[in-house]
């Protein structure tokens, strides 16, 4: 079974920084591409960063220049560095396997 358990989600003020950490089990992180979405109250989920196995990263407009994907593969572990945070970035975000696994989400507030 497919497990994500994301954490490190929490409070911070404006231009403030968090990462955020995607433990995976169950699966390798080295031969599936790997995703941080997330969701705002009442809108949809949305992609906000991808990682393929073979290391090449796409990211959503939004966060371009201020967010980072990564993976420690020893660790089997992948992380969302997030930088100069915005209120507009509150929402909870999702690690994913895509077609395989969701994480349970870790709540991010940025307050202005």
């Amino acid at each position: 079974q497919v497990q994500l358990v994301e954490s490190w989600g929490g409070l911070v003020q404006a231009g403030g920084s968090l990462r955020l950490s995607c433990a995976v089990s169950g699966s390798s992180i080295t031969i599936n591409p790997m995703a941080w979405y997330r969701q705002a109250p009442g809108e949809e989920r949305d992609l906000v960063a991808r990682i393929t196995p073979g290391g090449t990263t796409t990211y959503a407009e939004s966060v371009k220049g201020r967010f980072t994907i990564s993976r420690d593969n020893a660790k089997n572990t992948v992380y969302l560095q997030m930088n100069n945070l915005k209120p507009a970035d509150t929402a909870v975000y999702y690690c994913r396997i895509p077609s395989i696994a969701w994480g349970q989400g870790t709540q991010v507030t940025v307050s202005s």
